[in-house]
């Protein structure tokens, strides 16, 4: 027992020391990193049937480091108008949605200045520019990526994150200079691969990882000083498939934020990112008819 609670001590303390290397066991552990604290209440189930004080006491180390991670997100998130200068709403809001129509309303009811969606479609689309519209009459969209805002766009260009070997018409990147009144600011969105368990390959993170290399690259080239960056990244904060991503930018992270799947969330893999500005409030909306969350931040320079 001791030695076990040892070893969830280890994991949560030092993911990274599960390699990479069979079946991207490293990321699929980071990827659920959070619930990993579950082990600590099925330990002390064992410890207590076993009548064992020395299990007992060994339980202490993972529910420390347990807390010292993680304790800080149980606390709910302070949804007060802190000070800020822009608001922002990223949403993949599934091909597959059955209600596009309702999706769009709440959006655009949501009273974001910067509105970005993924999973577009020809059907879909001109519902969602029609219900935004109003309150955000400049936009772009680029393949299955659109923005809305209500300040002026400049600069709207596609971002090619496409892994090696797939098609020139897969389009799910993009960026566009936002002129708000307090100065330029460079807003990407972006949907990475999805990613799979499956037989006998394990984790499938190959092109997730290739197409992270290449959001990174081009963040890395921006040159106006200030990035927001929305998404559905297909991958959380721990997950080290994500680090040429969070190596340059600055999370919304604020609580635990789990925006999939929008059932049971159990994993936060839709982010907004920043560099040059700090996410001071992060949150997640009510469902709508996408299997994502739609999540909100507001931002301060």
């Amino acid at each position: 027992m001791a030695s076990a609670a040892l070893l969830v001590a280890g994991l949560l303390a030092v993911p990274s020391v599960v390699p990479n290397t069979v079946g991207h066991l490293g990321s699929l552990l980071e990827t659920f990193l959070p619930w990993g604290g579950l082990a600590v209440p099925a330990l002390l189930v064992v410890a207590l049937l076993r009548r064992s004080a020395t299990a007992l006491v060994s339980l202490a180390l993972p529910a420390a480091v347990w807390i010292v991670l993680f304790g800080g997100r149980v606390l709910p998130a302070d949804r007060a108008p802190a000070a800020h200068d822009l608001t922002v709403l990223q949403h993949n809001v599934s091909d597959e949605n059955p209600d596009p129509g309702g999706t769009a309303r709440a959006l655009a009811e949501a009273g974001a200045d910067l509105v970005a969606l993924e999973e577009l479609t020809p059907a879909a689309l001109p519902g969602y520019a029609a219900a935004l519209a109003p309150g955000h009459p400049h936009h772009v969209v680029v393949g299955s990526v659109g923005l809305w805002s209500r300040h002026p766009l400049a600069d709207s260009r596609p971002v090619d994150i496409r892994p090696a070997g797939v098609g020139g018409d897969w389009n799910r990147g993009m960026r566009s200079t936002v002129r708000t009144p307090s100065g330029d600011v460079a807003v990407y969105v972006a949907h990475l691969p999805s990613v799979r368990i499956r037989l006998p390959d394990g984790f499938g993170t190959g092109w997730r990882d290739e197409s992270a290399v290449a959001l990174g690259a081009a963040l890395g080239a921006e040159k106006l000083a200030r990035i927001v960056l929305l998404g559905d990244f297909n991958a959380t904060l721990d997950d080290r498939g994500l680090a040429p991503v969070t190596s340059r930018l600055t999370p919304a992270e604020e609580g635990f934020g789990f925006s999939w799947p929008a059932a049971f969330p159990v994993a936060r893999i839709d982010h907004v990112m920043t560099r040059a500005a700090v996410p001071v409030t992060t949150w997640t909306l009510p469902a709508t008819g996408s299997d994502h969350l739609p999540v909100a931040a507001r931002v301060t320079w």
